[in-house]
C-alpha cells in the first residue's frame, strides 16, 4: 500500500541528490548561474532571507552557489529542490515556508505566473552553442533568403540567438528573433508595440504579420532524441505550430538538423486520439497537477463544468506527481485530465504507462465544448489559462437549447453513435408520462458503486451470525511485503 500511493521509503533514502561527477567547476559558476545579476537582484529588493530552487540534475551545484551568493549579498540562502509537482514551476509555498522574500528559480522554467505575488528571478543556464555549424544548418535548410522563419530555442541557448541572428541577417531579410517570456522588472513600461507572447516567448511581430506565416527554426535537444524522451518544451512547439509550415530542430553542438514535421504528425495524431476518448469516457478524473500556478482553481472549476456540461461524471483528484501506480487505484475512471502548467501536462509518462490515457485540458475542451473549432482550425493550447474567460481562445459553452448539442457524433474509436448529454431536456412530450414499476429501482448510482457491481469480487463478506466464535490468536507479524515468516525472500 505504500509504494501503490507514494514512493517506498527505501527509493528515497538512496536517492542521491543531483548527478554525480557532472558538478560545474567552479570557475564556471559565475558565468553560468549568472551570480553577478542575481546578486544584483537580491540587493536592490534589500532581501534578508532568499530562496534558491534547483532541479534534480543541479542540485549537485545548490551548496557552492549558495555559498558564493551568501559572501556577495549578506543574505540568508535556502536551497529547494524535490518540489512536490514539478521543478519548472515556481515553488511559492516552499518559499514561504522558509519564509523567503524573494526566490530565484535555476533551470528549464515554465515561466508561469505563481499563484502568490512573490519577487522572482529565473536563471536559465547558458548551454554552449556552436554558432558557426548552426548558421550553417540554417543555411542548409532555407536557401531562399526570402523566406519567413523564426529563430526558437531551448532555455539554456536562448543567450545565442541574437548572436546567431547577427550573423544570418545580412542574407535573410525576414528574420525573426523570439525571446523568453520572463516577467518585467518592477517598474519598468512595456515595450511599444508590446510583442506576441505565445508557447513562454515573446515574438516581436511586425504590424499586419501573424506567426502562422513563420516557419521554425528551433536550437536544441540532441541527436539522440526520441518521441518518448521528448522535450514538453518543443512538444509544445511542435503541437501549437502551424501545421503547414516547416520545422527544423539543430543540435547546438553538432549543428546536426532534423525535419520535425513527421514526429508532429505523430504527435497530433496522438493527440486526435486522446479527444476522441474523452468524447466516448464517462467518467473523467481530473488530477490537481499544481497549486502554485495562478488561477489554477478557476480552471478546475472550469474543466469541471465542461464536463457535467458534456454529461460526464467527473472527480478531483490531489495525488501529487501521477505516477502509474497511483492512478491505477481508481479503475472507473474513463479518462484522466491532468491541470498543470504547460511543461508539466506535455511531460513524458514514465516507462510502463499509464493504464487509462492522461489528457491535457485543452484536449477535454474539444472533446466537451461543441463550439470548440474543428480539429485542424483549432489552435493547440498548452497552458489551461488561455481557455478561461478573459483569453482570446476562449470559446464559451453553448446554451442548452442550441443545436450543437444535437448535432449526430460517432465514435472513431468503437464506431459507435454518442448519444447527446443526458442533463438536456427533451423535447419529446411522450418522455414525460409516468410508468408504474413493479418495485422501487435505484434511479442514478455513482460510477465508482456501478463499476464495483460489475466485478466478479467485490471484497470480503461479513456473513454475520454465521461463523462460530474462537477466541483471539496471534497473527502474523510484519508489514504486507515482507511479513516475518516469510523468511529473507
Amino acid at each position: 500500500m505504500e509504494s501503490t500511493f507514494s514512493s517506498p521509503a527505501e527509493a528515497a533514502l538512496q536517492r542521491e541528490a543531483g548527478a554525480a561527477g557532472v558538478l560545474t567547476p567552479l570557475a564556471d559558476l559565475d558565468r553560468v548561474y549568472e551570480l553577478e545579476r542575481v546578486a544584483g537582484f537580491v540587493r536592490d529588493l534589500e532581501c534578508q532571507r532568499v530562496a534558491l530552487q534547483f532541479p534534480d540534475q543541479l542540485l549537485g551545484d545548490a551548496g557552492p552557489v549558495a555559498a558564493r551568493l551568501e559572501e556577495t549579498t549578506g543574505s540568508k540562502m535556502f536551497i529547494l529542490g524535490d518540489t512536490a509537482y514539478g521543478s519548472c514551476c515556481v515553488d511559492v509555498l516552499g518559499a514561504e515556508q522558509a519564509g523567503a522574500q524573494a526566490l530565484v528559480h535555476f533551470g528549464p522554467a515554465c515561466l508561469s505566473p505563481p499563484a502568490r505575488p512573490l519577487p522572482v528571478a529565473f536563471v536559465l543556464g547558458q548551454r554552449s552553442v556552436q554558432l558557426e555549424l548552426c548558421a550553417k544548418a540554417f543555411e542548409a535548410q532555407n536557401p531562399d533568403p526570402k523566406t519567413p522563419v523564426v529563430l526558437l530555442s531551448e532555455p539554456a541557448c536562448a543567450h545565442a540567438l541574437e548572436a546567431l541572428a547577427t550573423l544570418l541577417r545580412p542574407r535573410y531579410l525576414d528574420l525573426l528573433v523570439s525571446s523568453p517570456a520572463l516577467p518585467l522588472p518592477l517598474g519598468s513600461c512595456s515595450p511599444e508595440p508590446e510583442p506576441l507572447e505565445r508557447f513562454g516567448r515573446r515574438f516581436p511581430l511586425a504590424p499586419g504579420r501573424c506567426l502562422e506565416e513563420y516557419g521554425a527554426f528551433y536550437v536544441g535537444g540532441s541527436e539522440a532524441s526520441t518521441d518518448l524522451d521528448l522535450d514538453p518544451d518543443l512538444s509544445r512547439l511542435l503541437l501549437g505550430w502551424a501545421p503547414g509550415q516547416p520545422f527544423f530542430t539543430c543540435c547546438p553542438d553538432t549543428g546536426q538538423t532534423q525535419d520535425e514535421g513527421v514526429r508532429a504528425g505523430r504527435l497530433r495524431a496522438r493527440r486526435h486520439y486522446l479527444v476522441e476518448r474523452a468524447r466516448d469516457a464517462r467518467v473523467v478524473g481530473l488530477l490537481a497537477g499544481t497549486l502554485g500556478v495562478a488561477r489554477h482553481r478557476e480552471a478546475l472549476s472550469h474543466l469541471r463544468n465542461l464536463a457535467q456540461a458534456a454529461g460526464k461524471r467527473s472527480y478531483v483528484l490531489a495525488l501529487g506527481r501521477p505516477t502509474p501506480p497511483k492512478l491505477a487505484n481508481f479503475p472507473e475512471m474513463d479518462v484522466f485530465v491532468l491541470l498543470a502548467c504547460p511543461l508539466g501536462a506535455l511531460a513524458p509518462q514514465p516507462s510502463g504507462g499509464f493504464f487509462r490515457p492522461v489528457l491535457a485540458p485543452c484536449e477535454l475542451e474539444a472533446a466537451c465544448n461543441p463550439a470548440w473549432p474543428p480539429s485542424g482550425l483549432a489552435p493547440y493550447l498548452t497552458h489551461y489559462a488561455d481557455l478561461l474567460p478573459g483569453s482570446p481562445f476562449h470559446v464559451p459553452l453553448p446554451p442548452p437549447d442550441s443545436e450543437l448539442w444535437d448535432t449526430p457524433d460517432v465514435s472513431l474509436i468503437t464506431g459507435e453513435l454518442r448519444p447527446p448529454p443526458a442533463w438536456k431536456p427533451s423535447n419529446d412530450p411522450g418522455c414525460l408520462a409516468l410508468t408504474l414499476r413493479p418495485q422501487l429501482e435505484l434511479a442514478e448510482s455513482s460510477p465508482a458503486a456501478s463499476f464495483l457491481s460489475s466485478r466478479s469480487w467485490q471484497g470480503l463478506q461479513p456473513r454475520l451470525g454465521q461463523t462460530p466464535a474462537t477466541g483471539a490468536v496471534s497473527g502474523r507479524r510484519g508489514i504486507a511485503i515482507a511479513y516475518e515468516d516469510e523468511g529473507g525472500s
